[in-house]
């Protein structure tokens, strides 16, 4: 019995030393089989929404245009990086103002002049305006602008790029009294020059005029001329009758550094142009005759709308043209005709009218005569 003592405690001592570890081992065990367990759907990654855009602008007149393009989407409502709206902020200082300076210093000096509402509809990369209205104190004037995004909570993401301009008073107003007028060839455009500059000093900062057009209320104008014009009308020779068109004119004058600044639009005028206007008679007629058949020739006429002529004869050069025979009982599409209906030793007298694809019918041609042999 007393040699049986030290066994036991080693078995004692074997089992102390081992438990702990034995122990952590099934606890790690127990765990990991749980982790082998029923799997939960990932979870996807959350979606970062841009919160710094970069912001544009020109000043174009009295106005800055401020621009900027938003991001593919919006973030789900309630959510930290979800945006309601866009704020926009100006720093008017004197142009002689250090150009560097921190967006602290920006955003305790600057003054939010603008709460724009952002909706769904306002992302998929869309570009955004506003416009802001100048203001001028008669000395030279530097203005800053940025924007920030803003959620539903009132929190602010970072401001964008600070953008510099550096606005001038000499430019020229906006054109005045633009109006249309049709011509068979053409639209003639005619307005007034401004009478002074935008901060009503003269003379008139003046290089030319920018005419643009556009097919729509919502689609962007197209500028028509590749120079200034410097005459106060124009003349819009590719357009088509019976289409809308919105046309308006700016005016162009120097600004900082020479380069064109324009002003803001003229009156929009919409305009229809109405085509009531007659092709031109028929030219170059020639006639010849033989046995059963009397042959005629012209030219085509020269305007695009032309969709075809009529023939007219008659025994009498004295009768009322009105009262003549039409030969062509549909429209001839060619300039050649052969009159087979004639008798010999007979003279025939023919006069040729064009019409256009609305309808409007030229004045006779000269007539022409021949004796069937």
């Amino acid at each position: 019995m007393l040699s049986s003592l030290p066994q036991k405690r080693l078995t004692l001592s074997l089992r102390q030393r081992f438990a702990g570890p034995l122990m952590l081992l099934l606890i790690v065990a127990a765990l990991f089989a749980a982790g082998c367990g029923k799997r939960k759907p990932p979870v996807p990654p959350r979606e970062r929404v841009l919160q710094r855009v970069e912001l544009t602008g020109f000043q174009r007149g009295n106005q800055v245009i401020l621009s900027w393009k938003m991001p593919a989407r919006n973030a789900a409502k309630g959510d930290v990086l979800n945006i309601s709206r866009a704020d926009v902020y100006r720093l008017v200082e004197p142009a002689s103002a250090p150009l560097q300076l921190s967006e602290e210093e920006f955003a305790t000096r600057s003054t939010m002049i603008a709460a724009l509402k952002i909706t769904d509809d306002d992302f998929t990369l869309q570009t955004l305006t506003h416009r802001d209205p100048l203001e001028f104190a008669g000395q030279p004037a530097r203005i800053r602008y940025a924007i920030r995004f803003v959620n539903a909570s009132g929190q602010r993401a970072a401001f964008s790029n600070s953008l510099l301009i550096e606005p001038t008073s000499a430019l020229a107003s906006s054109p005045g009294q633009l109006t249309a007028l049709a011509t068979q060839d053409m639209v003639q455009l005619e307005w007034q020059e401004p009478a002074a500059n935008i901060d009503g000093s003269t003379p008139v900062s003046l290089i030319g005029y920018n005419i643009y057009r556009s097919t729509s209320e919502k689609v962007p104008a197209t500028l028509l001329n590749k120079v200034p014009v410097t005459d106060t009308r124009y003349e819009d020779t590719f357009f088509d009758f019976e289409k809308d068109y919105f046309y308006f004119v700016r005016a162009v004058s120097a600004g900082r550094g020479s380069e064109p600044v324009e002003s803001t639009e003229s009156n929009i005028v919409k305009f229809r142009a109405v085509d009531t206007f007659p092709p031109s008679p028929p030219a170059a007629i020639t006639v010849a005759a033989a046995p059963g058949v009397v042959s005629i020739f012209f030219a085509l006429n020269p305007e695009m709308d032309v969709v075809g002529y009529h023939i007219y004869r008659s025994t009498d050069p004295d009768l009322p043209k009105a009262e003549w025979t039409k030969l062509t009982a549909e429209i001839l599409k060619a300039n050649t005709f052969q009159d087979r209906r004639v008798e010999p030793a007979t003279k025939y007298h023919y006069y040729v009218t064009a019409t256009d694809r609305f309808g409007n019918v030229s004045e006779p041609s000269d007539v022409v005569s021949e004796t069937v042999p």
